[in-house]
Formats: structure tokens, sequence, C-alpha cells
């Protein structure tokens, strides 16, 4: 029996078991041709990635591009009906201003008007008993004219001026007349101008009454006047 002897293992510093050292006997030529196929196959991958991503980026750009055409066309059909819309409305602005320039117009027209059922009745509500009218008469302003003149230099500016005569049998409490006169709103400066008898016979004579009365800015109707609140002051 033959005995094989082993040549014992020894261990580094390290601890490891040293073994027979190995050495690459290939060739430096092949280990290049390794690398070389394995150098192509990582540039092959990364030209198909390349590749996806073009392909990929490609449709994306086709889609928005699809998309952004849809919007245009959307937007150029909500821009001819519009269009249509408006051609239906063409005349609106012209008869706006039509309206506007009536409006103020009559403004203009009425910014001088008074209301003077209600100053009649009021001047009757102050006549002194017994006395009654003969007659009466309105001179007033107009957006064209100026007022009339005051008919006593005691008299202020007015817009107007109210003229009535009337006859009663005795003569009437002029100063308390005068008063009630000046009292109503947006009449003033009220001034007794004649007294005198009438009549041929004592029987049948009275004094007759001339009267005149200042209309204020302030009776003005406003009633077409958009910065006025309207009504009398």
């Amino acid at each position: 029996m033959t005995t094989v002897s082993e040549r014992p293992r020894t261990r580094g510093a390290s601890g490891f078991v040293q073994g027979q050292p190995q050495v690459n006997l290939l060739p430096p030529e092949v280990r290049a041709a390794r690398g070389l196929k394995t150098l192509k196959r990582l540039l092959v991958m990364a030209l198909v990635l390349v590749v996806l991503l073009c392909a990929a980026s490609w449709v994306f750009a086709r889609n928005d591009k699809s998309n952004a055409a849809d919007g245009l066309t959307k937007a150029q059909d909500k821009t001819t009906q519009l269009k249509a819309e408006e051609k239906k409305y063409a005349e609106v602005p012209q008869v706006l201003g039509l309206l506007d320039s009536t409006t103020k117009a009559r403004a203009l027209g009425m910014s001088t008007e008074v209301l003077w059922s209600p100053y009649y009745q009021a001047i009757a509500a102050v006549l002194p008993t017994g006395v009654s009218f003969d007659s009466l008469q309105v001179t007033e302003a107009s957006p064209t004219t100026a007022a009339p003149a005051a008919s006593s230099p005691l008299q202020a500016a007015s817009v107007g001026q109210i003229q009535f005569t009337a006859r009663s049998k005795t003569l009437p409490d002029t100063a308390a007349w005068i008063d009630a006169l000046d009292a109503i709103p947006g009449l003033g400066d009220a001034w007794l101008t004649t007294a005198a008898v009438q009549g041929d016979t004592p029987a049948d004579s009275f004094y007759n009454i001339a009267v005149t009365v200042q209309v204020r800015q302030s009776a003005f109707a406003h009633r077409f006047d958009k910065s006025s609140t309207g009504g009398k002051g």
C-alpha cells in the first residue's frame, strides 16, 4: 500500500486558507472579443431604449397636436357662432344711443315743468272769505326762454310768475292774505299790485284786486331729471 503524503495547508495572516494561485490562460484576443461582445449588447439595448423614447415622444406630440387642433377648431366654431349672434343685435347699440339721446332731450325739455294744478288749488284754498277769482295767468321760464322780470324791485328773481285778479265786496286783510300766499311751498314774494273799486252803483260795486306771486325754482317737478328726487320744494 502506497502512502501519499499531502502538503500541509497553511493559513495566511488573514486566517483564510491559501489555495493554489489561479492564472487566466486565455489569450488577450479572446478576452477582448468577449468584452466587445458585451459592449455591443449594451449599445444595442441603449439604442433600443432611445428608439422607444423617441417613439413615445412622437406619439405624445402627435396626440398633443391633435388635441390642440381640436381645441382650435372648437374655438373657431365658437367665434363664428358669436359673430352670427352679434349680427342679430347689431342695431342694439344704435337703438340704445337713440334712447339715451331721447331721454336727455326729454329731461332738458321738461326741466322747467311745474305741476300747476296743486298750486291753483293751494292759492284758491287761501283766498279770504268772500273773495273769488276773476282771472289767472301764468308766465314761466322754459329751457330756451328766461323767466319774466319781477313786477316789484322788492321781489327776488324767480322762474315764473302767477298773476291773478279777484273781486270782493269788502277789502280783505291783505297782509294776512300775502302771508298765506308766501307760505305755499314753491311760491313766494306775493305782491298786491292794485285794489280798486269798480261798479256803476254802490249796490253792484266791488273791490278789484290784482296780485302777483313769484314761482321759486323748488316748484320744478323734476319728473324726468335723474339727478333729482322730484316733487315740489
